[in-house]
């Protein structure tokens, strides 16, 4: 009898090497795509956090000028359902501030706010920026007392939601504000 002497690989060795090789690839390919969908949402995300920061801190200016007393500093019907401030309850579309200066109020105008980003020289106010109008975008400010505090701190909750692809993705910004200023 003779043996041989001969070494390679299996058929059953090759397959099961090109299944590893190919789960690594599709691993890969999802890793990828995540990024690029990521990637894709970026402009949006700067979008919200700014707005969301404009919105809070609307209402610190608006108590530290006086222009609302505390008592105004607070949703139409908020939680007891006849809080009596400023502040309408509910998503509403992003629309530029009325003449109070805040947003989500009684006298918002109906233009939707938009922002100008800077083109690929990535420079503001030159010929190539880009102009987005956040049509698809709404804005909900929630303000609560927060219990135990005698009615002296309250909760500012704004929570923007807005649509990236075929997805609808939500920022929340909260802070607390206090009746002295």
């Amino acid at each position: 009898m003779r043996v041989s002497t001969q070494k390679g690989f299996s058929l059953i060795e090759v397959l099961f090497a090109l299944g590893i090789l190919t789960t690594g690839i599709l691993a890969a390919a999802a890793v990828m795509a995540a990024g690029v969908q990521n990637l894709s949402s970026s402009p949006g995300d700067v979008i919200v956090t700014q707005k969301a920061a404009q919105a809070v801190e609307a209402v610190f200016a608006a108590r530290d000028s006086h222009k609302l007393t505390w008592a105004q500093i607070r949703n139409v019907n908020g939680g007891t359902g006849s809080d009596g401030g400023v502040f309408i309850d509910g998503p509403h579309a992003m629309t530029t501030a009325g003449t109070d200066g805040l947003v989500n109020t009684q006298d918002d105008s109906s233009t939707v706010e938009s922002v100008t980003l800077p083109g690929i020289d990535t420079l503001l106010g030159t010929g190539d920026d880009g102009h987005i109008i956040l049509s698809g975008y709404t804005r909900e400010i929630k303000i609560r007392d927060v219990p135990g505090e005698n009615g002296q701190l309250r909760s500012i909750e704004v929570t923007i939601v807005y649509q990236n692809g075929n997805s609808h993705r939500t920022y929340t910004l909260r802070s607390f504000i206090s009746a002295y200023s």
